[in-house]
């Protein structure tokens, strides 16, 4: 893998991404103004006499950025509660080095980790009911910074692989990942509410408030729309960046490209006993919740059905394929650790 070019390529393709979000944003400011702007101009035609209002241009693109921004604010406000007080909501416990050999290298593990990436260490915590390999990183900044991995991790990966795993996430922190996603996530939701403001005004009696709320709603949703897209974008490129740095940073693929093929074999396991991987719920017990969705290793059963341009994660298969140049078959999960069906 060649990991500089790589991580330049991400980082090139999230400052584009980012610059069409923003121009996005001001796409929907704009499409707002146009369409209340043609809707007075239309109820003129029809009735007439109508006068346009001082201030109508203003007060057009003030409100639009008013919901823009104060959805924004609300989503964040819920986010930046800190990954520590995160990890408590999904049921992660703070690891306990005296209590398993496991638990103990996984926090040497993360202290070898933050010396080659220069970062402070954050607290290492454990999702003790989750048996599928998985893992996040979360917090606001480096003094609220948290990693989590789950059981399944701790059963079922070597030293290099768990090195892997952790260097991953700790890319996240040290390129603010969290916090970028926490913002996208925040201005998606104010266009959220622009959709929705429009789709209120449409159910008012007056027909001028119903006209009005067409086009706010129209506007507002292929901006929601947008934003989800580039959104996932986004995040599908610092998932790429991620890998990078965990090869850069370990000096080795079979690190967190082990990690992967052996989440390759546990769906694969999954697949023979359910009928489809998505269908083992129970191996993915704590990460359900739609905060820590885009934050994960990879995607669980309750991530998005939408198609490929909706998901904040590449395919594992693609993922893998990166890492090596190549297609590489799934690993072989420890034998006394294999999973015998519920």
């Amino acid at each position: 893998m060649r990991f500089w070019d790589r991580q330049q390529e991400a980082r090139r393709s999230t400052r584009w991404l980012l610059l069409a979000f923003g121009l996005c944003v001001l796409a929907v400011v704009a499409s707002v103004h146009l369409g209340l702007t043609l809707a007075w101009w239309l109820g003129t035609m029809a009735f007439g006499g109508w006068k346009y209002p001082v201030g109508f241009t203003t007060v057009n693109i003030g409100m639009t950025l008013l919901l823009v921004l104060g959805g924004c604010w609300i989503e964040l406000d819920q986010l930046r509660h800190g990954g520590r007080k995160l990890a408590e909501r999904v049921g992660a416990r703070e690891a306990r080095p005296g209590s398993s050999l496991a638990e103990q290298q996984l926090c040497n593990i993360v202290d070898e980790m933050c010396i080659a990436a220069h970062w402070p260490s954050p607290q290492v915590t454990v999702l003790a009911r989750a048996e599928a390999i998985n893992a996040f990183a979360a917090g606001w900044d480096a003094q609220d910074a948290i990693i989590a991995v789950t059981q399944g991790a701790l059963d079922q990966l070597t030293r290099e692989e768990m090195q892997g795993l952790v260097a991953h996430e700790l890319s996240h922190l040290r390129e603010g990942d969290t916090r970028l996603n926490m913002q996208l996530a925040g201005m998606v939701y104010g266009l959220e509410l622009i959709h929705n403001f429009g789709q209120s005004m449409r159910e008012r009696e007056t027909l001028i408030t119903q006209w009005f709320g067409a086009f706010i709603q129209a506007a507002g949703f292929m901006g929601w729309l947008c934003g989800l897209l580039l959104k996932a974008a986004v995040s599908r490129q610092r998932e790429y960046l991620a890998d990078a740095r965990a090869v850069q940073w370990t000096r080795s693929k079979d690190g967190l490209g082990g990690v992967l093929r052996k989440v390759l074999t546990q769906r694969e396991i999954a697949r023979r006993q359910y009928g489809s991987w998505q269908a083992d719920l129970r191996g993915h017990a704590g990460l359900d919740h739609r905060l820590v969705q885009h934050m994960l290793l990879a995607e669980t059963p309750h991530a998005s059905r939408l198609e490929d341009w909706l998901e904040s994660h590449p395919t594992v298969p693609e993922r893998v394929r990166r890492i090596y140049g190549r297609d590489m078959r799934p690993l072989p999960l420890p034998l006394n650790t294999v999973p015998q069906g519920r």
